[in-house]
This record gives structure tokens, sequence and C-alpha cells, in this order.
């Protein structure tokens, strides 16, 4: 395999089998290009062979992802982020910050911003691509600062009567005593209360790590999706194995007990609708997933339009109220 044409793409290790392929892909490609033009040299029915192979190995293996698989894709670095989305779906972003109590959270980005036309108020983790602003945004885990600043982004929707859109990407709310000492518990609890009260149409997408309460703080809404790869559970595998077996390494056992993946939690009705991603995911093909992102965010404000908020507001209630009581 070429390593310097391969240097960007990171294979998790169930796709390693794609690797050598797409390396002999792009081998061939080079050498074609090289030799263009050449009598006797046309390597091109080969590179669509191995294309095809290629396109058919990754069908397979994304067709029987496990849960502690899907977890891998929903980590993936290369996934795409909030500001991802921002800039691929979002037209006249105006970004809102502080939570006029203590300071600004830049794990939580949010603003103003018109989808499709249409204003709406925006907000979600950002988790960073590289190390600087991995480190600039904590990773995606916000403080108690992150989730007033939802409640403020929130009551600013209601005011000028705009819906509101959260898209949940984060391993779970930061755990740092300084978070704790500033009243994160509480925080969390008036951002999930005003999502539940919140008198406009209130749309949730998924779309990678859904975790713990940090992930429910932004998702009570009237309609909770979930991008086809990611994963939403109460707790990381890795911390619900540390807890049950006091063993980390039974991750993937955690992973398929706990019932994180959009295939499950569609059928549990914890969420509404999967929304499907690009074969092997959606880092490979970050434009076309914000794009299907972008189509279902639009269709399910549609079809909240012909209520009015009382009746959104009850529903919604009745809809989290009812989780767990059937099982």
């Amino acid at each position: 395999m070429s390593a310097p044409q391969n240097a960007a793409r990171t294979y998790l290790d169930f796709e390693r089998p794609l690797a050598e392929l797409d390396g002999k892909i792009d081998d061939l490609k080079a050498l074609n290009t090289h030799v263009k033009g050449e009598d006797g040299v046309d390597v091109s029915e080969e590179i669509s062979r191995l294309e095809d192979k290629a396109n058919k190995q990754l069908k397979s293996i994304y067709a029987k992802l496990g849960a502690w698989e899907k977890t891998h894709v929903a980590r993936h670095p290369s996934r795409p982020h909030f500001s991802d989305y921002i800039n691929g779906m979002i037209s006249d972003f105006t970004p809102l910050c502080g939570d006029r109590k203590f300071g600004d959270d830049q794990a939580m980005i949010g603003g103003l911003g018109r989808l499709r036309g249409r204003p709406i108020v925006i907000m979600g983790q950002e988790k960073g691509h590289d190390t600087e602003t991995r480190l600039k945004h904590n990773f995606g885990m916000a403080g108690p600062e992150g989730y007033r600043k939802v409640v403020r982004l929130m009551e600013l929707a209601e005011r000028f009567d705009l819906p509101v859109i959260s898209l949940v990407d984060t391993a779970g709310a930061y755990p740092g005593r300084g978070a704790e000492e500033r009243g994160q518990a509480e925080a969390i609890a008036r951002s999930i209360d005003k999502g539940l009260s919140l008198k406009v149409p209130f749309i949730s997408v998924i779309t990678g790590e859904g975790g713990s309460g940090g992930a429910v703080a932004i998702a009570t809404a009237d309609s909770v999706n979930m991008l086809e790869h990611s994963i939403y559970s109460v707790i990381s595998p890795e911390g619900c194995a540390s807890i049950l077996w006091r063993d980390a390494a039974k991750a993937e056992a955690a992973a398929g007990a706990m019932k994180i993946t959009a295939q499950d939690l569609v059928k549990l009705g914890i969420i509404d609708k999967i929304i499907k991603e690009p074969l092997g995911g959606a880092h490979r093909s970050p434009e076309k997933t914000i794009k299907s992102v972008g189509t279902a965010i639009v269709s399910a404000l549609k079809d909240l339009q012909s209520m009015d908020s009382k009746s959104r507001i009850e529903r919604r209630r009745e809809k989290f109220l009812a989780i767990g009581r059937d099982l």
C-alpha cells in the first residue's frame, strides 16, 4: 500500500481488509496517470474490477456491524462535526456566546441561522478535528455554562417563534470538579426541563455519540432522529463494563447488551427516525451525510407545522414519559 496516498485515511480495525485493496487501487491510478498515452499500457479495467470488489466488501462489512463496531464508527475522527454541519447546511449563521452568568463554553456552540431559507435556532456539541481544536472545545464535553447557554437559546427561540434544532455528539457532560461546583447537574436538569416545555418545534439529531445526560439535555425534542451508525446511551460501553464487571476490556459485551444502536432504539421507541448514512459511514461522504440530515430536519419540521404549541408540548412530554413503561 502506498503510504503517502493513504495517509489521510483512517481505517477502523474491522475495515483493515479494505486498506490493502484501496492501496492497490491508488497505486494503479497513479500508474495509469504516469503512463497515460503510452502504447500497450491500460490498467483501467483492473482499477474498475478492484473498485467493484472494494465496494462489495465494504457493503458486506457494514451490513453486519455489531454495537461495538458501530460505537467505533460513531467516534470516527473524520465523521462530520457540528461545525461541518453549520458550514454545509446553515446559511447566515450567527453564533451567540455566553450564559450571562459565568462565561462561554466552547464545547457547546449555538446561534441563529437559516436552514434552506428558513430562520432557526441551532445548537450542538463540537468535538474538534485536531489536537488544537479538540482542546479548545474540550472534546465536546460541555460544562454548566454550555447547558445554561442552551436554555438561553431556547428562550430566544420562543421569543421570536423560531424552531430549535440540536445536533448531539458528545461522550457526556464534562465531569470535572469545577463543573460540579458550578452546578452541572442543575444546569442539565434545567436544560431538559426547558426542552420539554418549549413552545416552538424542536428537532434533535444524534450525529455521532449520544452520551448520558450531556446528550439528553439537548435532545428532549418533538422528533429525535439518529444517523444510522451513531449511538445513544446512558453511559459509554467502557463505563458500563467498568461498573458491572470492573473490567473496561469487556466493553464489547456491554455495548451489545445496552441496546445503544439506532436500530435497537427505534424499536424501543426512544428515537423516532433513522437517517441513512452513505455506504461505509458518514466519514466516507460527509457532504452527502450533511445533506441527508438537512432533508430529515426539514421533513420533521413540516410534520410539526400543523400542531399548536400546547399539543406539541403535551405530545412531547407523553413521548418521554412513555419510555420504559412497557419493557
